[in-house]
C-alpha cells in the first residue's frame, strides 16, 4: 500500500468519526433542550389556561377592536375542568371593548424567580377599584411609562354599565399590585421578579377592576362609597365563571397589599359576588362524585 492510499484511508476514517461525534453532540443538545424548554412552556400554558379567557362574541352591537391592541386568545366555551359555565352565562351576553395597552405597562410571566427557584403558584384572582373613572385608567396604561414604579395596568376592567374591557392578555403579567402576599392555606405566596421592585403576586395573579362611582373617585383612602351596579357584579361574576379558579384564591388588592396604601374594592359585596358566581358556574358533575 502506497504513503498516498494510506494517508486517504486515515483521513476518510477520521472524518467518519468527526461526522458520528457532531451527531451525537447535535443529539444531546436536541435532548438537553426538551428536558428545559418543552416542560417550562407546558408549564406556562397549563398556568394561564386556568385564567379568565376572552369571549369576544360576533354580536352587531360590539365595538371594534382599536388599533394596536394586543392579542387575545379566543377560546370556545369550554366545560372541562373542576367548573363548568352555565346556561345562565350563556344567556349572559356583556359588551366588550379592547384596549391598546402600552408594553410598558405589562409584561412577561416568569417560570423562575430571581434566584432562579421554580415558580409553582397557583393562580388567583385579585380585584380592584380604578379610583377614577375607566377612561382616565385606560389612557393611563395606554400611556408609555419608563419608571418601573409607577408602571400598571389590569387584564380587565369593568365600566359601571358592566362593559368588559379587555387590557392585558391572560399569558401576561399585568402589573396589577406592586408589594403584595397572598396568603393561602399552603401559607405566604409572592414572588421577586425584579431585584429592583419588592416581591408581589402579579407573576401569578389575573388583576379584574371595577369602576369607582362617582362618589367614590379622586380618595385613595375612601372607606366607604355607595358601591358598584348590579351591570358590574353580573360581568365580574360572568367573567370569573370561566375561570378554573377556586372561590379561595378570589382576593382583593386590600388584602394581598403590604404597603398600607390600598383599600380597594371599596364597599365590595362578596356575598352578592358569590351567588352570581355560583349562578354562571358549577362544579362538573366528575368533580363532585370525587368530592
Amino acid at each position: 500500500m502506497s504513503f498516498r492510499d494510506w494517508a486517504t484511508r486515515v483521513l476518510l476514517i477520521s472524518l467518519i468519526f468527526t461526522v458520528l461525534s457532531v451527531a451525537l453532540l447535535i443529539g444531546k443538545i436536541n435532548q438537553l433542550q426538551t428536558n428545559t424548554i418543552t416542560p417550562s412552556n407546558q408549564e406556562i400554558t397549563t398556568a394561564w389556561s386556568e385564567y379568565p379567557q376572552a369571549q369576544l362574541q360576533s354580536t352587531k352591537n360590539q365595538p371594534p377592536k382599536s388599533q394596536g391592541s394586543p392579542k387575545f386568545l379566543i377560546k370556545p366555551k369550554q366545560n372541562a375542568g373542576r367548573y363548568r359555565t352555565t346556561e345562565a352565562f350563556a344567556r349572559y351576553q356583556p359588551r366588550y371593548e379592547i384596549a391598546a395597552v402600552d408594553p410598558s405597562n405589562y409584561g412577561d410571566r416568569y417560570i423562575k424567580d430571581i434566584n432562579g427557584v421554580p415558580v409553582t403558584n397557583q393562580p388567583i384572582i385579585v380585584l380592584h377599584e380604578t379610583g377614577y373613572s375607566a377612561a382616565s385608567a385606560i389612557n393611563f396604561f395606554e400611556t408609555p411609562h419608563e419608571d418601573e414604579s409607577v408602571q400598571a395596568s389590569y387584564h380587565t376592567l369593568i365600566k359601571l354599565d358592566g362593559t368588559v374591557v379587555y387590557l392585558v392578555p391572560p399569558e401576561k403579567r399585568a402589573f396589577g399590585a406592586a408589594n403584595s402576599v397572598f396568603e393561602s392555606l399552603n401559607g405566604s405566596e409572592t414572588v421577586q421578579t425584579n431585584p429592583d421592585l419588592p416581591p408581589s403576586v402579579n407573576n401569578f395573579a389575573y388583576h379584574v377592576s371595577l369602576e369607582t362611582p362617582l362618589d367614590g373617585r379622586g380618595d385613595n383612602y375612601i372607606q366607604f362609597h355607595s358601591g358598584y351596579t348590579q351591570e358590574q357584579y353580573h360581568s365580574l361574576a360572568w367573567l370569573i365563571a370561566q375561570s378554573q379558579i377556586p372561590e379561595d384564591r378570589i382576593t382583593t388588592h386590600k388584602e394581598v397589599d403590604r404597603s398600607g396604601q390600598k383599600v380597594d374594592p371599596v364597599s365590595f359585596d362578596f356575598e352578592q359576588f358569590l351567588n352570581l358566581l355560583n349562578m354562571y358556574r358549577q362544579i362538573s358533575p366528575v368533580y363532585r362524585a370525587l368530592g
